[in-house]
Formats: C-alpha cells, sequence, structure tokens
C-alpha cells in the first residue's frame, strides 16, 4: 500500500465509519460481562479504571468466579453488580436488561456463537473475546446476527495492539519492507500448566482436568482430547491480517493443515510431581497434535504460516515474521523492542546479517502507542489490553464501525474448523469462505488509520 494511499484513506474515515454501526449510547457506556472468569476478570479490572464506563452486570454459572469478580468491584469503590448466575442459560436474563448497552463475552469457546449472537439479536453491542470456531456455521451465523440486526461486533484481538506489532504495521505501510510476500505468526506458548490444573495455584499446580480441573483445565483440555487443528488462530493470523489488508483489497483464499504427534501432554503429567507414569491422565489419547501449522494462500499471493504449540516446553513466542522485497522482520520473544530482528537489504550494505530490531521499533512507534503509553503502563499482556478495550469503548460511545469487524472474526475464527478438516484429509487444500460476499474488493484498510483509537 502506497504511502499517498493510506493518507487518502485516513482521510475519508470518519465519514464512511458513521454507517451501519448500531445503536447509539450515552457517553457513559453501560456493560454486562458475559463470563468473569480469569479473562472476564482482567477485562473488568481494565474497565473499572476508566471513568466511562458503568458495569452493570455479570453472568456466570461459576460462584467463585462471581464472587472474585464481585470483589474487584469493591477494590475499585463500585456497586456490586447484578449478578445472573442461574446457570448455563442466565445469560440470556442479562441480555433482556434495558440499561445495558454493550457486553463483553469471556466464556469457554465452545460457548461464543451462542453468546454473541444472542447478545446481537438482543440489542447489545459486543465485545467478543478470541478463540477458533466449534463449526463453520458459526461464523456464518455471527454474519447473519450482524448483518440482519445492525448491531456490531468486534473482535477483541489484543495482540494487533502489541507494541512492536503496530510499528511493524506503521513500517509495513510506510513501504519499508517493500512489496510483503509472505508473512508468519502463531500461538507458540507452553499451556500445560493451564491445560492440567487442581485449583490450588493460578499455574502449574497439578495434573487435572475436566470436572477435576479448575479454570480452564475444566474445558479447555477437552478441546485436545476431541479435536486437532488450529485452535488458536487469531493472536498469530490478526496481526499479519492488518498488514495484509485481509478483508479489505485482499482476502484469504484457502488453506492446508498438518499435525504433529500428541507425546507433550501425556510426557508432562508422567514427569510431573502430581502425576508419574501411574496417574491416569499420562494415559489419557490426546487427539491434539503438539504442533500444527496451517499454510494459507492469499487473493494477492502472499502467503501466510501459522503454528500451533501449545503442549510442549518452550518460551513464549509468537513467531512472528514479515518478509517483503526490501525487508524482513522476526520475533523472538514476548514483544519487547529488542526481542527481534530486523534485515534490510539495503540499508544494511547487503551485509547478509540480522539486526537488533529495537531502533527500528522505537523509530516506528506506532502514533497510537506514542499517545497512550502511558495509559497502557498498567494494562495486561504488556499494555495491549488497554488498547482493545479503548477501541471498543471509545467506539461504542461514538457510534463508530468496529475496525475489527465481525467479517474479521468469521474469516479468524474458520481457521480451525477448516483447519480440522484439512488434518482429518492428511493435509488436503480446503477453501475458505468470503464472508463479505465480495466485498473485500471495496472495502478500505481502516485499522490503527484514525490515531484516536
Amino acid at each position: 500500500m502506497k504511502t499517498t494511499a493510506i493518507a487518502t484513506a485516513g482521510g475519508v474515515l470518519m465519514p464512511s465509519m458513521m454507517k451501519g454501526a448500531g445503536p447509539a449510547v450515552d457517553k457513559k457506556v453501560r456493560l454486562g460481562l458475559i463470563a468473569v472468569g480469569f479473562r472476564g476478570q482482567s477485562h473488568l479490572e481494565e474497565l473499572l479504571k476508566r471513568n466511562d464506563v458503568e458495569i452493570v452486570a455479570f453472568a456466570d454459572p461459576d460462584a467463585r468466579m462471581m464472587a472474585d469478580a464481585q470483589g474487584l468491584m469493591k477494590k475499585y469503590g463500585k456497586s456490586p453488580a447484578v449478578e445472573y448466575g442461574n446457570g448455563d442459560y442466565g445469560y440470556r436474563e442479562l441480555l433482556q436488561r434495558k440499561d445495558i448497552d454493550a457486553v463483553i463475552v469471556s466464556s469457554p469457546w465452545e460457548w461464543h456463537a451462542r453468546h454473541g449472537c444472542d447478545a446481537m439479536r438482543a440489542g447489545k453491542i459486543v465485545g467478543m473475546e478470541v478463540c477458533g470456531a466449534m463449526t463453520l456455521g458459526e461464523c456464518w451465523e455471527y454474519v447473519r446476527a450482524q448483518e440482519e440486526t445492525g448491531v456490531p461486533i468486534m473482535m477483541l484481538e489484543n495482540v494487533c495492539y502489541r507494541r512492536d506489532v503496530m510499528a511493524v504495521l506503521n513500517m509495513a505501510r510506510t513501504g519499508l519492507f517493500g512489496e510483503i510476500v509472505h508473512a508468519q505468526g502463531g500461538y507458540e506458548h507452553d499451556l500445560r500448566g493451564v491445560l492440567f490444573n487442581d485449583g490450588q495455584s493460578a499455574y502449574n499446580s497439578g495434573v487435572e482436568f475436566g470436572e477435576k480441573g479448575y479454570s480452564e483445565a475444566k474445558w479447555r483440555t477437552n478441546h485436545y482430547l476431541n479435536r486437532n487443528g488450529e485452535l488458536y488462530p487469531t493472536h498469530g493470523l490478526g496481526p499479519v491480517a492488518m498488514m495484509l489488508n485481509i478483508n479489505r483489497g485482499n482476502r484469504l483464499v484457502r488453506l492446508s493443515s498438518f499435525s504433529s504427534k500428541a507425546r507433550g501432554l501425556n510426557d508432562y503429567v508422567v514427569h510431573h510431581e502430581k502425576g508419574g507414569s501411574n496417574h491416569p491422565n499420562a494415559h489419557v489419547n490426546f487427539k491434539q497434535g503438539d504442533v500444527v501449522t496451517t499454510q494459507i494462500q492469499c487473493a494477492n499471493g502472499e502467503t501466510i504460516l501459522l503454528t500451533h504449540d501449545t503442549s510442549l516446553q518452550r518460551p513464549y513466542n509468537l513467531g512472528f515474521r514479515v518478509q517483503g522485497t526490501q525487508g524482513l522482520w522476526q520475533d523472538f520473544g514476548w514483544g519487547d523492542p529488542d526481542q527481534g530482528f530486523v534485515y534490510f537489504e539495503r540499508e544494511m550494505k547487503h551485509s547478509h546479517r540480522w539486526e537488533n530490531s529495537k531502533e527500528w521499533i522505537e523509530k516506528y512507534d506506532h502514533p497510537l502507542w506514542k499517545r497512550f503509553a502511558k495509559e497502557a503502563e498498567t494494562a495486561g499482556h504488556g499494555g495491549m489490553d488497554f488498547f482493545v478495550l479503548n477501541s471498543f469503548i471509545e467506539c461504542v460511545k461514538n457510534k463508530l464501525p468496529f475496525a475489527l469487524d465481525v467479517y474479521d472474526l468469521a474469516t479468524w475464527y474458520a481457521i480451525t474448523p477448516l483447519s480440522e478438516m484439512s488434518v482429518a484429509r492428511d493435509g488436503a487444500m480446503v477453501e475458505i469462505p468470503d464472508f463479505t460476499s465480495g466485498s473485500w474488493v471495496e472495502r478500505e484498510p481502516v485499522f490503527a488509520l484514525d490515531n484516536r483509537y
């Protein structure tokens, strides 16, 4: 994308964004939270720091998590939220309230479609946490619900707002990489202490899951037991999708996925102090391969490689790579500027040597980070959580469409069921639907072009 084209897009952004953004709200956004587990609580704490948000109600069948969330309300000097904890479907009572403008959904993956689509049909704007869809049909259901009701839904993909990722986006938009040819990303994160947990501490506390597990171990591990594919695509795909203008002048066309054997979780139980070779979970037949790779082809000729790697020992790394005709960036850490490397052939005089990315990331720091770095200092995930929630709240307040919209949500979520199909067919190529029904050709990039939010 040429710099002049970006400037033009930014100049016409506001009028076009005012269309079809859902119901208007007062300047204070009244929120309900559907699911207040650990992720819901992290959102809650960030929202409680704002003076333009009122937390009205919680819905969650887990009394322990509900109590913890109410504890946060008390910590910040707020009145208790109204509770809807009567079973799995208590959230529907919350959606009937007339004093709620929007909801944040942080529930287990298998509940996302019901929670999100029910909310849109109840007239509540939705901030939806990330995952992958259970079925391709769910992805179409999000699109139908949004298009039928006009009520918007935002994908809360916080990694799109990671500081180094946004700097690299800035670099890409200024043409520093030349024409982008290939990108990589993934979820490369040792989750064994999350997938097995008996509730004694937040991490690495046991070898139980399901009914005996705690928090995510109650439900997330069952996906590894029964599924095999790219289970968590959006952290890796979202940021590079923004750089490649996916659904806005470009689109994902087809994919092919392969899965390794599954050994990591059993090995973890065998060697854990609470487990051992005789523990029942040491012999569970997990279907999910330890490393799943997914190759994606784009309409404009680029390729994307996603990697799901969460059940083996490893340091955290989302494995980003952006490669063009004139430059290359690779990420090797938590997003700190000095944990990546760049190579720009002309600037580095054909040295064929990596250079630490710190100087480049700081030079191309995105205007949003320059503006809000102080406000983001105490926010979760290195400040990313501030930015994604700030974008959600400001768009709701100002009746603006979301830059990460229903078409992004459906497209990114769809990678999971499609990758499962491909793995089951020995890596066969699978077509990726066009959830925009052809409008991707005309839709313009908007993400992080309005430097207010």
